[in-house]
């Protein structure tokens, strides 16, 4: 735990143990303390506990999927634990690694895939070191060659939305994207674009606004569409957390939704059912994704191709989309 926390060995036994010094660890990278875990691992050959690696923990996307994955592991008797990138994608590898040492029984990795070659290229080098170990490795996103994925069809999600907005009346859009590094923001905006063009509608780049795939990210695009000067009657957010920032924005320079202009997001998270009005998205069964990674990496060896599960995406239209006459 102390070498993917950053911390000493003592430090951190310290502080999980009621001391009063506390070491520079940033909460939420590992979770779970497991005493003598590399000493058991060597025992046994490896240790019950599964790695999961998150972009985000404190974002709804993330904690769902770690709610599927801890409820899985429970009922085989395994430990689950958490390391958190904090969206650097060089972390992964790191994190990975420090696994692999520790002897964990399998990894799952959640998260978009990255256009960043290198932290990629360095993330595959640790999955084939993890693999010639005898450990598993389940993606949560895009696939990686010779790893078990669990696949969100995000891209034919987001078709599918555009879709529906159009036959609402919706003729004019902004999408506010996420950076376009992220293989998951790229994927659903190409969907959302395709979904326009099945229409007959050609969106114009500068109507796709990047910024963060955060809440303070759908914020900050929402503001930059404020002074574009871009007409839309619909924003479709590429997350649910940047389409929650991108309300807050709405209202704050009084626009409101889904009177003045309709709003859209993508995953549909828990916090969603408590946004007034009711939040259009596109859900994905979150826990479920957890569940299914846990489910390929505790499976016996099947040969040698590596086992990929589709999830489905399905719209949901609710209050924050409004017809058009």
């Amino acid at each position: 735990m102390a070498r993917l926390a950053d911390g000493s060995v003592a430090t951190t036994s310290r502080d999980l143990n009621g001391g009063t010094q506390r070491p520079a660890i940033e909460l939420g990278q590992l979770l779970t303390y497991l005493p003598s875990a590399a000493a058991q691992g060597a025992a046994r050959g490896h240790t019950n506990v599964v790695g999961l690696i998150v972009h985000d923990v404190s974002d709804p996307y993330f904690s769902s999927i770690a709610a599927g994955v801890t409820g899985a592991a429970d009922e085989q008797d395994m430990i689950v634990t958490l390391a958190d990138t904090r969206r650097r994608p060089e972390r992964e590898a790191k994190y990975l690694a420090s696994l692999r040492q520790l002897r964990c029984r399998a990894v799952i990795l959640a998260g978009s895939r990255s256009t960043d070659q290198a932290s990629e290229a360095r993330l595959q080098r640790e999955i084939a070191s993890f693999i010639g170990d005898g450990g598993r490795v389940a993606m949560i996103s895009q696939q990686l060659p010779g790893v078990d994925t669990v696949l969100v069809e995000n891209s034919a999600g987001a078709r599918d939305l555009a879709r529906d907005l159009f036959d609402l009346g919706h003729r004019s859009f902004v999408v506010l994207a996420g950076p376009a590094s992220l293989r998951t923001s790229r994927d659903r905006v190409s969907g959302f674009l395709q979904g326009l063009a099945d229409r007959g509608l050609r969106l114009d780049p500068r109507h796709v606004i990047h910024a963060d795939f955060t809440r303070d990210g759908g914020f900050a695009a929402a503001m930059r569409w404020r002074t574009s000067g871009i007409e839309a009657t619909c924003l479709f957010a590429a997350n649910d957390v940047m389409a929650v920032g991108a309300m807050a924005a709405l209202r704050q320079f009084g626009r409101s939704v889904p009177d003045d202009v309709s709003i859209a997001g993508f995953d549909d998270i828990i916090p969603l059912h408590d946004i007034s009005p009711a939040m259009t998205t596109v859900h994905i069964p979150l826990e479920t994704l957890g569940t299914e990674a846990m489910g390929l990496v505790l499976a016996p060896h099947g040969g040698l191709t590596p086992q990929v599960r589709r999830i489905r995406c399905t719209v949901r239209l609710r209050e924050s989309t409004r017809r058009i006459p």
